[in-house]
């Protein structure tokens, strides 16, 4: 699934009251009677493709089952939603539950929009896996649930492996690129197809040096793109694009690497794994040679690291209807809808244990390795300014690529990457 980062939001003067948390209660305040909450209708915003039809329809049911009331799933696009959602926070009947991309939820958070689920952290979440539950959670509160995530894998062409004499997929980093360098001494197909601005990858990297992207300075962030531990991922970046014909001032999705892939002359690329499907809608011929695996870490014992981008489910704190969503979201993530819609889309669940639910999905077993040591970009509001175009990270890995210093560049797009920093959220 392809997501976007969201730009930071500001909802000026919204005044939003939380309902106060306690037993099952109306509109009115009231506790629901023997009917339920019959009559009532709960408004649930989720995105485009996010959930299959038949998992809403079930959903419905069994909400209605238990609760008597009935729910209205509004199918959202990710184009324009920043101001729509903002917009309907601000207004008197906001939607009650809605889908929330997990780097976007600290700014939501941060202006007051979204309610504290804390409560119910303790009664269904605490077993969610902490990695994707850390972008629920803002100033040490819980203001929304963890719902799924996906990562980037290894897609890669099991005939050009085969025919470089490769019969084992790598276990390490040292392996995965001496085999890379393999395919490029025996075969006449291009290692791997790396262009210089994925920088989603270079992400995942840094993760794993257990590096930051930015660091607090007095009451500010600024850039850490001059941390050692930066400069560490970007030197891994650089040795694998070098073993890449892929432009170095270009990102994966120009033009799309599966479209490239799918032409059959690229040993791998590293992506998410709707884009074997795109290689396969290319190239029909190219499925029975596709194949995936996960990105391999400095050691055999751990996975490279990986960005996880993915949603989360808030309750609106201006909705009217605090408990009936809280019912909502009770059976909308539990076990069974969990994991009914991992096996459905692939996708990760919350909880480890329901992993298993993704066998027979190569895509989604080689992500899922990686899922519990990845991270995502810094959780802060002050983000997202940081990705609108020019991406200042893009530039810092075009001029690397192209032959200047970590340190060097790091320097030279510092006062832009602050000056992103420093807008008003």
């Amino acid at each position: 699934m392809k997501r976007k980062l969201i730009a930071a939001i500001g909802i000026a003067g919204m005044m939003v009251s939380i309902a106060a948390c306690g037993g099952d209660s109306d509109d009115d305040g009231k506790k629901a009677g023997a009917d339920g909450y019959a009559g009532e209708t709960l408004t649930v915003w989720v995105m485009d493709g996010s959930s299959p039809d038949d998992w809403q329809a079930d959903l419905a049911k069994e909400f209605e089952a238990k609760t008597k009331a009935k729910v209205k799933f509004e199918i959202q696009k990710w184009n324009g939603i920043q101001q729509k959602l903002t917009t309907a926070l601000s207004e008197e009947n906001p939607p009650d539950v809605f889908e929330i991309g997990n780097t976007q939820t600290p700014a939501y958070a941060k202006t007051g929009g979204l309610a504290d689920l804390s409560d119910l952290k303790g009664e269904i979440g605490t077993d969610w896996s902490e990695s994707l539950n850390k972008s629920a959670v803002f100033d040490g509160k819980q203001y929304a649930a963890p719902w799924f995530v996906v990562n980037r894998v290894v897609v890669y062409n099991k005939k050009i492996w085969a025919d470089a004499g490769i019969k084992e997929l790598p276990k390490t980093r040292d392996e995965f690129y001496n085999d890379l360098k393999t395919i490029g001494e025996k075969t006449d197909a291009e290692p791997i197809y790396l262009p210089g601005q994925n920088w989603y990858h270079f992400v995942g990297l840094v993760i794993g040096e257990g590096g930051e992207l930015v660091k607090k300075d007095g009451d500010k962030y600024v850039s850490n793109l001059s941390d050692p531990k930066v400069a560490a991922a970007t030197e891994t970046y650089k040795k694998f694009q070098a073993l890449s014909k892929a432009p170095k001032d270009k990102d994966e999705a120009t033009p799309q690497q599966g479209e490239i892939f799918a032409k059959g002359k690229t040993g791998s690329f590293i992506g998410m794994g709707w884009e074997g499907a795109t290689a396969i809608a290319t190239n029909p011929a190219i499925e029975k040679d596709l194949g995936y695996f996960t990105i391999p870490g400095p050691t055999a014992d751990k996975p490279e690291g990986v960005f996880l981008g993915g949603s989360n489910l808030a309750v609106a704190a201006g909705s009217k209807k605090q408990e009936l969503a809280k019912e909502f979201l009770k059976i909308a993530l539990s076990d069974k809808f969990e994991g009914a819609l991992a096996k459905a889309n692939g996708v990760i669940p919350n909880k480890e244990a329901l992993q298993s639910n993704l066998k027979g999905n190569a895509a989604a077993e080689a992500a899922a390795p990686a899922s519990g040591t990845g991270d995502t970009t810094p959780l802060i509001p002050e983000w997202a300014a940081v990705e609108n175009d020019p991406n200042p990270i893009k530039t810092y890995l075009t001029a690397v690529m192209k032959g200047k210093s970590p340190a060097e560049v790091a320097k030279q797009v510092e006062g832009e990457f602050n000056k992103r920093l420093a807008q008003q959220q």
